[in-house]
C-alpha cells in the first residue's frame, strides 16, 4: 500500500490507524521526502496570513513564495488523473483591496489546471456598514491532466428535485438519481457558542463541516484512494476520507490541533 512506502521515508506517525497517518510536522519539509505520485486528491485550507491564532503573519512576498513551494510539491505528488481542492480566503493589501480574494495573487504560480471555482455559500456571516456582508469562501477545484480527471457525479447528486417524475416527450426531463449540485453549494457553517454550537464542533477556530468536504472527497476520488490535507486542523477532512473508506494522510505543526484530530478520528471507527 502506498501509505507504507510514506511511512518508510517519513517515520513514525503522530497517530496511526487502518488506512490513515497523521504527522506533527512541518508538511512542507515532509512532502519533499515522498515519492511521485502516490496521491489521488488533495483537500486543504491552508493560513490565510491574516493573523488568526495559529499562524504567524509573514510578508506578502514571502507568504505567497511559500504557498507557491507547497502548491507545486502537491503537484509533483499527485497522480495523473488526480484533483488538488484548494481553499484560501482574502487579504487586505494596503492602498489597493480591502480583501483581495489571495488565489488572483497566486493564478499564474499553480501548476494545476483550474476546472472550476465552488462558492460555498454558509449563511451566516461578519456584519458590516460600508460593505455587503460576506456569506461565502471560495474553493477551486484543480486537477492535474484536464482530459483525463476523476469526477463522480452521480455520488454527489442532489436528490431534492422538486419534480422528479417530470417527463417531456414521454421521457424523464430529471435524472433519476438527482440534479447536479451546481457550482454554488448551500452548506452550513460549524457554529459555536451557547445554545447554537454544532455537534461536530471542535476547538478549531476554521473548522470545515463536514458535509463540504464529504461532496469533495465523493465527487473526486475512488473508494481505497489516498486523500491528503497538508493542513489538517481538527482533522475533518481525515474522518470524512475514512467514512468513505478512502486512506487518508494529513500534516499539522499543532500537537493541540492533531490531538484533537486523532480523538475524531478515534470515535469514528469506535
Amino acid at each position: 500500500m502506498k501509505l507504507n512506502e510514506v511511512k518508510k521515508v517519513l517515520g513514525k506517525p503522530y497517530f496511526e490507524t487502518d488506512g490513515c497517518l497523521i504527522y506533527c510536522r512541518d508538511s512542507l519539509e515532509a512532502m519533499k521526502l515522498m515519492p511521485d505520485g502516490i496521491i489521488d486528491l488533495t483537500v486543504t485550507s491552508p493560513p490565510y496570513n491574516i493573523g488568526k491564532v495559529y499562524e504567524e503573519v509573514r510578508p506578502l512576498d514571502y507568504y505567497l513564495s511559500w504557498c507557491e513551494q507547497w502548491i507545486k510539491e502537491i503537484y509533483r505528488l499527485t497522480e495523473l488523473n488526480g484533483a488538488f481542492w484548494l481553499n484560501l480566503g482574502y487579504l487586505s493589501i494596503d492602498n489597493k483591496a480591502k480583501a483581495i480574494p489571495i488565489p488572483y495573487l497566486l493564478w499564474d504560480r499553480i501548476p494545476f489546471y483550474l476546472i472550476q471555482e465552488i462558492v460555498w455559500n454558509y449563511g451566516a456571516g461578519v456584519s458590516g456598514r460600508k460593505f455587503f456582508s460576506p456569506r461565502n469562501e471560495k474553493f477551486l477545484w484543480y486537477v492535474k491532466n484536464e482530459l483525463d480527471y476523476t469526477f463522480n457525479l452521480d455520488e454527489v447528486r442532489d436528490k431534492n428535485v422538486k419534480y422528479p417524475n417530470q417527463k417531456k416527450n414521454g421521457k424523464l426531463k430529471c435524472n433519476p438519481l438527482g440534479k447536479n449540485p451546481s457550482d454554488v453549494w448551500q452548506i452550513a457553517k460549524v457554529t459555536s457558542g451557547k445554545d447554537r454550537s454544532s455537534s461536530e464542533r471542535t476547538p478549531h477556530p476554521a473548522q470545515f463541516p463536514e458535509a463540504l468536504i464529504d461532496r469533495v472527497i465523493k465527487a473526486c476520488s475512488n473508494l481505497n484512494d489516498i486523500v491528503l490535507d497538508p493542513f489538517l486542523g481538527s482533522g475533518t477532512s481525515a474522518v470524512v476520507a475514512l467514512s468513505n473508506k478512502r486512506a487518508f494522510l494529513g500534516f499539522e505543526l499543532d500537537e493541540s490541533y492533531c490531538y484533537t484530530a486523532k480523538k475524531r478520528i478515534e470515535s469514528f471507527i469506535k
